[in-house]
């Protein structure tokens, strides 16, 4: 069984009309579906990707009002990468970022590849990085958007774990979801460990995880714009039937083989407490929806489509537009 690369980040916005906005007009993505947290349907999940919802592009949030700050620390996905084709895109973005007065950084390498670091309106840790385009595909660049398309998003990067002490984390990666450990780059606090790397699938960003220990920091504390779970892709319903037993064979307590009707999962906690999630490429978000007006209305799978009016009438109404 051989995992295929990042499938999909969740993270949580406490403003789901500012996190629409930010995503779509300012980051220029597509808004595939509009749906509901499925655990608990008061609630809105956002998914943003590509132009078709391609599996490896769509960053997804859970609207919970609520939501206070995050306090960063470990036990935590610390960043998401997204990609973009080429330097010449990286400056595109750092004077979009100034236009729209979006916090950044300064365009710098990380793991050999320009990369520019930048945070939406509640803070979540953001980061574009150059994909030379020789590992996973790239996804579909969504053209109605402001965004040239040379210089669009092309779906996600790498994400970073941040935890205490990374050997049983980096033991999960390699013995048992059959992650190979590539390289590693410095970390930027003195006194920590160098940076680990781990690729899967046909590799570049949208394959990997690095692995970054910081024995410096207490659990992170989550709220608005901090990363719920990442999920990583499973290629075949054949595969994905074989992972519920192999992990609970290796000691794992999952949550079984769920169904999220645009794709299946199983759910599992890495030792330093952070949520994995294998999700299957298929059947993907145009199953109940047209490719050409997916995420314009409400979107329910068919286990929860006789709530529908219960489940709209708990919701909070939304100001977003395509």
């Amino acid at each position: 069984m051989k995992l295929e690369g990042i499938h999909h980040v969740s993270a949580i916005t406490a403003n789901a009309d500012k996190n629409h906005d930010f995503f779509t007009r300012i980051l220029g993505m597509r808004l595939v579906k509009k749906s509901v947290n499925q655990d608990s349907t008061s609630s809105y999940h956002l998914f943003y990707a590509d132009a078709v919802g391609t599996p490896g592009t769509d960053m997804t949030y859970f609207d919970i009002p609520m939501a206070g700050r995050t306090y960063p620390g470990v036990s935590s996905i610390s960043n998401t990468a997204f990609r973009v084709k080429s330097e010449a895109a990286i400056a595109y973005w750092m004077k979009r970022f100034d236009r729209f007065a979006v916090p950044h950084g300064e365009v710098e390498e990380v793991f050999g590849r320009p990369s520019l670091t930048f945070q939406d309106f509640e803070g979540s840790r953001l980061m574009l990085v150059v994909d030379d385009g020789k590992g996973i595909e790239y996804g579909i660049p969504w053209t109605k958007a402001d965004v040239p398309e040379e210089y669009a998003i092309v779906g996600l990067g790498h994400v970073r774990l941040t935890v205490r002490k990374n050997e049983k984390t980096a033991a999960v990666l390699s013995d048992i979801l059959g992650f190979e450990q590539i390289g590693s780059y410095p970390s930027k606090i003195e006194g920590m460990k160098d940076i680990l790397v781990f690729s899967t699938g046909k590799g570049g960003p949208a394959g990997e995880v690095h692995l970054e220990e910081r024995t410096d920091l207490p659990p992170e504390r989550p709220g608005r714009g901090s990363v719920h779970h990442v999920a990583f892709r499973v290629k075949t319903y054949e595969e994905y039937s074989k992972w519920n037993t192999y992990l609970r064979s290796n000691g794992f307590m999952t949550s079984g083989e769920v169904d999220r009707y645009y794709f299946k999962a199983i759910y599992f906690r890495e030792p330093n407490g952070i949520l994995f999630e294998l999700s299957t490429d298929e059947p993907g978000f145009a199953t109940d929806e047209p490719l050409e007006t997916m995420g314009e209305t409400l979107a329910l799978p068919p286990f929860l489509e006789p709530k529908r009016a219960e489940i709209e009438a708990s919701l909070r109404p939304l100001s977003i537009n395509q």
